[in-house]
């Protein structure tokens, strides 16, 4: 299978199947020197583990994380950090019944015509476990981004037709609800909704924001290269994701271009700014030095146990409803793996930006 790689220079390679023995990542390219052990990145697994609350699903990992290569004496030595996390909770009978045939919404059928075979118990490849890879190499890329400055403020922007009230809006809200919501009164609706939607055995999607700061200018490169077509790619590669926004995304679409430029203007000190922020800190494919605004659609999950009609591998359409532990909604634990793609997309891009310019080399190997 091709496809488990990401990035060019800071690259990623993550492996292992949801109902395997494990699931990890082999980071190259990260820079030597970098402090960094377990604890770095078991805060971040925390936040995508599941079995916290009543929005996930109910299986049990504690989903630890052990680094098997590249740190010596808590530092990167510059050489491959492998990491791995171990299965511990498996109930791989839950998927025997599946095997038979296609769960609508899911990767089943197209494994098969591609493959010609697949991993049923619990998709595999094409599980969300997969993503307890992409958040512990993400963890690494927000860490050596901190320390450039760079940040990220990561929540949930909606879930079904629910949406944040920006006047209510309040970052220390986002760790006070399971739903990681900055809204505390549009959070206990959402979670009503969810409970409802529960018990009719039905599930619920959502959307996911990250707001990027202190990514500075230039950015990402034009035509095929660029930080919003790189970005929209990292975003659409996790499970369930059916849309990505840049700024104010579809909604730009509504406005004439008078109002959807943003005016370029001085502050104080003579530094180019902007007066709005519309195309949500991009601009041409390279950043523009403003916050970057990206938005992520996540779908209903699809493994419900509401009746549902399908066709089996004998031809026969039937009706099914699907057994297992399933989360009513992905979006909350899936709020650090946007974070995470996000991360692992800018820091690519800051070092490739590097060799963009003769001043930029100059400047590394001479100053």
């Amino acid at each position: 299978m091709a496809g488990s790689t990401f990035g060019t220079i800071f690259k990623i390679s993550t492996w292992g199947e949801s109902h395997g023995t494990a699931v990890g990542v082999v980071i190259d390219g990260c820079p030597a020197g970098l402090s960094l052990d377990e604890s770095d990145i078991q805060p971040f697994l925390n936040r995508r583990k599941p079995g916290q609350s009543i929005y996930s699903t109910p299986r049990s990992e504690d989903d630890t994380v052990q680094i098997l290569s590249g740190v010596f004496e808590g530092r990167t030595t510059g050489t491959s950090i492998s990491m791995i996390v171990y299965n511990k909770s498996q109930k791989s009978g839950d998927y025997s019944e599946i095997a038979s045939y296609y769960r609508p919404g899911h990767a089943d059928y197209t494994f098969d015509e591609k493959y010609g075979f697949r991993d049923y118990r619990g998709g595999g490849r094409s599980s969300a476990r997969e993503t307890i890879a992409r958040v512990a190499a993400g963890a690494v890329a927000v860490k050596i981004l901190n320390q450039l400055g760079i940040t990220f403020l990561t929540y949930t922007r909606s879930i079904g037709d629910i949406l944040i009230d920006e006047a209510n809006f309040d970052t220390k809200e986002i760790w006070n609800n399971k739903l990681y919501m900055p809204d505390a009164e549009a959070a206990a609706k959402a979670g009503e909704y969810i409970v409802r939607m529960t018990k009719e055995h039905d599930s619920v999607g959502g959307c996911v924001e990250a707001v990027i700061k202190g990514v500075p200018a230039g950015l990402g490169d034009t035509v095929f290269e660029k930080l919003d077509a790189n970005l929209a790619k990292a975003i659409m590669s996790i499970g369930a994701v059916k849309c990505v926004e840049i700024g104010d995304g579809k909604d730009v679409s509504k406005r004439s271009g008078s109002e959807n430029n943003d005016n370029f203007i001085l502050d104080e000190e003579g530094n180019i700014q902007k007066k709005t922020n519309h195309a949500g800190g991009i601009l041409g494919g390279m950043s523009d030095g403003s916050d970057i605004i990206l938005r992520a659609t996540f779908k209903a999950t699809p493994s419900i146990l509401k009746t549902q009609h399908t066709v089996n591998k004998a031809n026969e359409e039937i009706e099914i409803s699907i057994k297992g532990r399933h989360d009513p909604i992905v979006v909350p634990r899936a709020v650090v793996v946007v974070e995470s793609m996000a991360a692992l997309t800018i820091l690519d891009a800051l070092l490739l930006n590097m060799t963009a310019t003769m001043d930029g080399i100059s400047k590394f190997y001479k100053e």
